[in-house]
């Protein structure tokens, strides 16, 4: 594909220069990319003539339907890439190829220079034409413009310049109108002569583009190889649940079936379209580290990223497609996390899928409570991260308290106890455990509700300060907890007949026992029938959390305080008994370290002091 003319040599803008070079010497890590890159150019010139020829009907009055053709031609090494859009004159050829115009490689070269790894960052967005040169020693363009006779090719190594020149005769036969892209492959881009890794390319990434995408294998007739028909474009009112099940496997790569469809079209001063979908299963990647979303960015039906972060990390098992209108195609696509469009549209959508969800647990509370099964302990992180929709999303939550599962905290305060003024929790490893911790005993007698929390984030979102309707929600585990407004359920209390220890006396055997081991001791109000317990301070982390970070090396557990209930017979024993009253109190003190999931600090001792009481009591 020469020219007949002498070609004009012409150099590269030192900004694409330098880019060329970065691309030829560096390793790509997302080859693949370069075919996605030209066929979005090439759907963006078919769109262009579509917008130009309602004003001038004239330029597709030969009947040529706006199309993409890919062409491998394992002979000759090549792969071609032809659209029949609007095409390039020959200065359009020099703009758009050889300098900046408006690709914004400038713009990425500057963050190119300024990350790490610069590799690893082409490799991440791509750079539009350019990334052809990733697999291509050459390539050569030949461009018409709709409603021109002339045709030009423009061709370059990838070095410093380029040469443009008339077509040959033969050559402009060959394009009518639009653009043809060939590129000589290199030797290890072979693998883009197979039509099934064309077609594997195009169903990734091309999929939803508008135009009919045609492979014209060497042998046999030209196919289709793209569905042009993106399902979220459609009206809902044209779509089945079969459908959206359909989409919901393709889009995510999913054999589920969603528990949740939103499907939308925003319109006003941001134009796009969304489809988004909850699995009804967990997806095995839900708690990988980064913590990445998967619902996948086009603009225009174009393919650009699939972890842009559409949605905040806590929404990041939602997938399915959000379509802009307005968003650029070109390279500025690296900067998408910062582009203020996008940010207005992550806002909205946001808002959005969790009113949706609202929707579904207040109609379809089965469907919802199968929805934060799979996802809850997913959207709690919220409550700890995005303080804006922190009240939102305690609406949203579902508990296991102690009078139920799924309860919201909207049906905790409506079933509040007369002079109960704040909400209760209880952070541990199970809910069997906490339902035999002695911190709720006191609780239980007053009939309180009490939220049993056992995701390891609870930890977490629980030190914040939190209200829900008004009510401060507070930790059994944390601070001081007085119950004493509340009445009993049924004036029934385990050890109401048993003389009460003296409390300064008990106490003070007791610390002077455990010494160092203890912040404080004090006479507990969440004690009924068990002797001891620990708690944090007021200003204190909650003991559950501290317990998390001390595993995860973030901090040293603080000295906890030991309540302890006057009325049992073991703490009665310490004030008579001054012979056992170290042994006892250790006792008291390792009892309530086991209640909490803790191992006592001698094990060995603490059986010991366990066998003596055992005999003693056998003796008698």
């Amino acid at each position: 594909m020469t020219s007949t003319a002498a070609a004009e040599s012409q150099p590269f803008q030192a900004e694409v220069a330098e880019l060329l070079h970065l691309m030829v010497h560096s390793v790509y890590s997302e080859t693949d990319i370069f075919l996605r890159e030209l066929i979005s150019n090439a759907s963006d010139a078919c769109d262009k003539l579509r917008y130009e020829a309602i004003a001038n009907p004239g330029l597709i009055t030969d009947g040529t339907p706006p199309e993409i053709k890919i062409i491998p031609n394992k002979a000759a090494d090549t792969l071609a890439v032809v659209d029949t859009g609007i095409g390039m004159e020959r200065q359009e050829l020099i703009d758009n190829l050889g300098t900046i115009a408006r690709s914004g490689t400038k713009s990425f070269l500057s963050k190119l220079t300024e990350a790490k790894d610069g590799a690893n960052l082409i490799g991440q967005f791509g750079v539009g034409f350019y990334a052809a040169f990733m697999v291509a020693d050459k390539i050569v363009v030949t461009s018409r413009r709709a409603g021109s006779d002339e045709v030009w090719v423009w061709s370059s190594e990838g070095g410093s310049g380029f040469e443009i020149a008339p077509a040959s005769e033969e050559a402009a036969k060959r394009v009518v109108r639009g653009t043809e892209i060939v590129l000589h492959l290199k030797k290890d881009a072979a693998k883009y002569l197979e039509a099934y890794e064309i077609e594997r390319i195009v169903r990734e990434y091309s999929d939803n583009i508008q135009f009919p995408i045609l492979l014209v294998p060497e042998e046999g007739e030209p196919r289709q190889i793209n569905s042009a028909s993106a399902l979220w474009q459609r009206s809902k009112s044209e779509l089945s649940p079969e459908d959206y099940a359909q989409a919901y496997k393709q889009i995510a790569g999913a054999f589920d079936e969603p528990a949740m469809t939103l499907h939308y079209r925003a319109e006003g001063r941001q134009s796009y379209a969304v489809l988004l979908f909850a699995p009804s299963t967990k997806p095995f990647d839900l708690f990988q580290v980064e913590r990445k979303g998967k619902v996948k960015l086009y603009v225009r039906r174009v393919f650009i990223a699939d972890d842009a972060e559409l949605l905040p990390a806590y929404l990041r098992f939602i997938r399915g497609v959000i379509d802009s209108e307005d968003l650029p195609l070109n390279i500025s696509r690296e900067m998408l996390q910062n582009n203020p469009q996008l940010a207005q549209i992550r806002k909205a959508v946001t808002s959005r899928v969790i009113g949706e969800l609202e929707t579904i647990g207040e109609k379809e509370p089965e469907t919802f409570a199968k929805i934060w099964d799979a996802f809850g302990p997913v959207i709690k992180e919220g409550l700890y991260e995005d303080f804006e929709r922190r009240e939102k999303l305690l609406a949203l939550a579902r508990f296991t308290t102690t009078s139920g599962e799924n309860r919201s905290l909207k049906q905790y305060v409506d079933d509040l106890k007369p002079n109960q003024t704040e909400i209760y929790y209880l952070v541990g490893d199970s809910v069997e455990r906490l339902k035999s911790n002695p911190k709720l005993e006191s609780a239980r007698a007053r009939g309180i509700e009490v939220l049993l929390l056992t995701d390891p984030v609870d930890a977490f979102w629980t030190s914040a300060p939190l209200d829900f309707g008004g009510k401060p929600l507070k930790s059994l585990s944390q601070g001081d907890v007085d119950f004493g407004l509340i009445p009993l359920a049924d004036d029934t209390d385990d050890n109401k007949d048993e003389p009460a220890a003296d409390a300064a006396t008990t106490i003070a055997v007791i610390k002077d026992a455990l010494g160092e081991r203890v912040s404080d001791v004090r006479a507990s109000q969440r004690l009924t029938a068990s002797a001891s317990c620990l708690v944090a301070g007021g200003d204190a982390r909650d003991r559950a959390l501290e317990r998390l970070l001390a595993q995860q090396n973030r901090g040293a557990i603080t000295k906890p305080i030991l309540e302890i209930n006057l009325r049992h017979p073991l703490v009665a024993a310490l004030a008579t008994d001054t012979a056992q009253a170290k042994d006892l109190s250790l006792l008291l003190f390792e009892q309530a370290q086991i209640l909490d999931g803790e191992i006592p600090d001698d094990p060995a001792a603490f059986a010991g002091r366990m066998n003596q009481l055992v005999l003693r009591g056998v003796a008698k």
